[in-house]
């Protein structure tokens, strides 16, 4: 076995202690200790020989062993030391913590006996300072007595030696003096009366004599002893007549009388009046008050502050009087100028002193002061508060100058808009304006009463019997006001009414709807809104938007669209029969329907929401708003209905002049020579117009439904017809090419009911072109077949050659075959009626063919409908 000493000082090197320490690669180490033998293997020529790679790794193991030991030995050292060093650690931190629960017990203990010494400290101060209270009470009813006796034997010596010690001197002079006054009061003794005299005649001779300090003090300017006489007469009085000096003697009240003749504004009084004209937004005169207020409020502020004790009080006072004597008497004059020209200009001037006194109130709001503490002590402040309850005490909160500024202008315009009083010149200016908007077309309509008396009797007794509400009842409505002013401004009172020279020079465009004269009349209204919304409180917007949207209602719906409606009427009662009708009222309405759905949205849109707060008040709006658009929709119905029937008996009339022999020409060469005949061009040049008229002035089911009706109702005179003249061969042909051109215009109109009824008339005419041997068959197919055979022998009576086969088609029709034509044919028993136009109506809704139905509405519905209404209502 190699020993120790055989290794190389490499090899030992490398088996020290440290080269272990750290980090220890196993490969690495067993590397460097084989290199210097595999390096001396490699030297040797013989054979691989391992004895000296054993010899060495035996030696290096047992050294590592031997290494292992020491290092055992020392950690099993190492670890008896440091249990021992914790055995003594945890000895001391024990030891420790006895001593800090020690002195922490001692911390409790000083701690209650300090909480003990400082409540007993606590009571013996309230005791003192109650002992020391009571001391001052006494010494001061001590010297309040000596004080009194003196003013009664006359001798004011002491006080006059104190006032002129100076600034502390006649605050106590003033304290003294206060206090005397309030137990001269009390006091009931013989010789109280004079003594109470004399000490009033003191203390008004120390108020002059403090109040002309001041005044001097206020003409220097010397700020600190302005304060100091303030602060005195606070003491003494309140402080109100200081106060009261200071802003009677302020630049800003002396020797300014502001009037509306110094400031040349032209461009507002010239257009103020105007109701097309915007609003005035500012006025030269207020601008340049309020600006000048603006800044001697800015500056006031601050020398309030640094004068007076309560700058609050002060500056209360201050702006009381701007409110009621600078800002109250230019907007009087402002005011008295408007309302001289129209009750318009002092709306719109009343509502620009209000929406720029509005803006200096949220500006003065800025100068608002902080909370204010005083030095003097509890027992004068309580005295101070018994003795001037009124007056403002050396305390103040930070919300005083911007309360009373709400107040004084809330007081500013109270006069004004309190009741009924601002919503009645509302509602009558708005009455004013539509009146003389709408004289003209007044007017007009009223001529047509020398055409036809009848016309304008429902206007004129609605708006006279609205009218009458001003005069015989005490509360007059404000709809009642506009009614009466537009009788009176457009000429409809009773006297005028019955006056033969209203020979006014009227055109005949004053007479006619205008889209642009209902946007004047909403802008208006708007703008009578807007002022009412911004001049009355927020409780009563709903009832005033209300009663302004009865004043609109009257002015557009009764006096504008119903006039309108009853003038076109009145004149289609009167014209001439035998004239072609004229197609104009349905240009009445047209404009109807567009001044009724504009007049409708701004309803939705600008007054429904302002009534949302009152669900009440909202909902008799709605029904009111539904009753004056269910009207103006009624008379509509009725004017439709008077063009329908004109139109229908126009067309009755061109049928009526069918001459006897036009379907049973004698000439075949004129005959084929001519389209159609004069009956008929008439007819389809009317129904064309009507077409065409309908199309541009009438939309949606409105202009279906009147169609629907000319088409019906012109279906059912074309069946009378025909059952009234001759038709020969050739002349079946001039009837055809007559019911083509009526199917033809009939189907322009695009309805699709009509095309089937017009169907059934051609096919009908075709019966007289049919040769007689066929007719049968031919009357038994398509939309004949579905009527029985009996209703159609007037009309194949009017063949010229009936006569001949008549016998013959008699005997051809087989019982037995009719049976069961009527069983197959089902509801033809129902068809036992006297003309084919009745059994042709009870066919409605009935298959005539694949696809085909005759859906026919048989009368006029009288459902003319206005699009735009309020909620919960159908529209066009």
């Amino acid at each position: 076995m190699q020993h120790f000493g055989d290794l190389d000082s490499a090899t030992e090197e490398q088996l020290r202690l440290n080269n272990f320490e750290g980090k220890f690669d196993v490969k690495e180490f067993v590397g460097s200790i084989s290199e210097r033998l595999i390096t001396q293997s490699k030297e040797s020529s013989g054979p691989f020989d391992p004895k000296p790679f054993i010899r060495t790794f035996e030696a290096v193991v047992d050294k590592l062993i031997s290494v292992r030991k020491d290092v055992q030995a020392k950690t099993e050292q190492m670890e008896k030391s440091v249990r021992v060093a914790e055995r003594e650690y945890s000895k001391k931190m024990a030891d420790l913590n006895r001593g800090f629960e020690a002195v922490g017990s001692s911390f409790s203990t000083m701690e209650s006996k300090m909480n003990e010494v400082g409540r007993t400290a606590v009571r013996i101060g309230e005791q003192l300072e109650s002992i020391h209270v009571e001391r001052q009470r006494a010494q001061a009813a001590h010297d309040l007595i000596n004080y009194y006796n003196q003013f009664s034997r006359g001798d004011t010596s002491r006080l006059d030696a104190l006032k002129k010690e100076g600034r502390e001197g006649r605050s106590q002079v003033a304290v003294i003096l206060r206090r005397l006054t309030t137990v001269a009061r009390d006091v009931d003794l013989p010789s109280a009366d004079k003594t109470r005299d004399n000490i009033d005649k003191y203390c008004e001779k120390f108020e002059k004599d403090m109040i002309y300090l001041f005044d001097r003090c206020y003409r220097k300017g010397d700020p600190k002893l302005m304060h100091h006489c303030a602060q005195t007469l606070l003491d003494f009085n309140g402080g109100a007549s200081c106060v009261q000096i200071y802003v009677n003697q302020h630049d800003f009240f002396m020797n300014k009388v502001r009037d509306t003749a110094n400031h040349s504004d032209d461009l507002l009084w010239n257009t103020v009046s105007k109701p097309d004209e915007s609003s005035p937004k500012t006025e030269s005169g207020l601008a340049e008050l309020f600006g000048e207020i603006r800044a001697t409020v800015a500056q006031e502020s601050q020398i309030v502050q640094a004068v007076f004790p309560n700058p609050p009080f002060v500056m209360q006072v201050f702006l009381q009087r701007v409110f009621a004597q600078s800002i109250q008497q230019y907007m009087e004059q402002l005011l008295t100028k408007g309302s001289s020209l129209s009750d318009l200009a002092y709306l719109r001037i009343l509502q620009l002193v209000h929406n720029q006194t509005s803006n200096l109130v949220e500006d003065l709001k800025a100068h608002e002061f902080p909370s204010i503490t005083t030095s003097k002590s509890s027992l004068e402040i309580l005295e101070f508060r018994r003795v001037f309850s009124g007056a403002v005490s050396g305390t103040s909160t930070t919300s005083v100058v911007s309360a009373m500024l709400e107040n004084a202008m809330v007081e500013l315009f109270v006069p004004y808009i309190e009741g009924q009083k601002y919503l009645d010149r509302e509602s009558k200016s708005l009455g004013e304006l539509y009146a003389g908007l709408l004289a003209n077309f007044t007017r007009y309509h009223m001529r047509m009463q020398k055409v036809k008396s009848s016309m304008f009797d429902r206007m004129v007794d609605r708006l006279g019997a609205a009218a009458a509400n001003t005069t015989t009842s005490g509360g007059s409505s404000t709809s009642a006001q506009a009614a009466a002013l537009i009788m009176r401004y457009g000429g409809i009172s009773s006297e005028r009414m019955q006056d033969k020279n209203l020979e006014d020079t009227v055109r005949e465009e004053d007479g006619l709807l205008s889209i642009d004269v209902a946007e004047k009349m909403l802008k208006w209204h708007a703008e009578a809104v807007g002022r009412c919304v911004e001049l009355t409180s927020q409780n009563d917007v709903p009832k005033n938007t209300f009663i302004l949207l009865r004043v609109l209602a009257e002015a557009i719906g009764a006096a504008y669209l119903e006039t309108a409606i009853e003038s076109a009427i009145a004149r289609l009662e009167v014209a001439d029969p035998k004239l072609e009708p004229s197609l104009q009222p349905l240009e009445v309405l047209r404009s109807v329907d567009l001044i009724c759905h504009l007049w409708q949205q701004y309803t939705n849109m600008a007054l429904f929401p302002l009534a949302a707060s009152s669900v009440t008040v909202r909902r008799e709006m709605t029904i009111f708003n539904n009753q004056t658009v269910s009207r103006t929709e009624g008379a509509a119905n009725t004017l439709i209905q008077r063009i329908t029937d004109a139109i229908i008996s126009w067309l009755s009339l061109q049928l009526s002049k069918q001459k006897k022999n036009d379907f049973k020409p004698r000439n075949d060469d004129l005959s084929f020579a001519r389209v159609n005949t004069e009956p008929c061009v008439a007819c389809c040049e009317i129904l064309e117009k009507v077409r065409d008229a309908a199309i541009q002035n009438i939309s949606g089911k409105n202009r279906e439904t009147f169609l629907t009706e000319i088409g019906v109702s012109f279906h059912s005179l074309l069946l009378d017809h025909l059952r009234r003249y001759p038709v020969s061969a050739t002349g079946g042909l001039m009837l055809a090419k007559d019911l083509k051109s009526y199917q033809d215009t009939v189907a322009s109109f695009n309805i699709p009911a009509l095309h089937e009824r017009f169907e059934f008339i051609r096919q009908l005419g075709n019966v007289f072109l049919v040769r007689p041997e066929i007719l049968r068959s031919y009357i038994t197919e398509n939309y004949l077949g579905r009527i029985d055979s009996a209703l159609l022998k007037p009309y194949l009576a009017q063949r010229s050659d009936w006569v001949q086969f008549e016998t013959r088609f008699n005997e051809n029709v087989d019982v037995e075959d009719v049976a069961a034509d009527i069983a197959s044919r089902g509801p033809k028993d129902r068809f036992k009626m006297a003309k084919l136009g009745t059994m042709v109506k009870d066919l409605e809704g009935l298959k005539l063919g694949d696809g085909i139905s005759m859906g026919i509405p048989s009368g006029f519905t009288g459902s003319f409908s206005i699009g735009g209404r309020g909620p919960n209502n159908n529209s066009a």
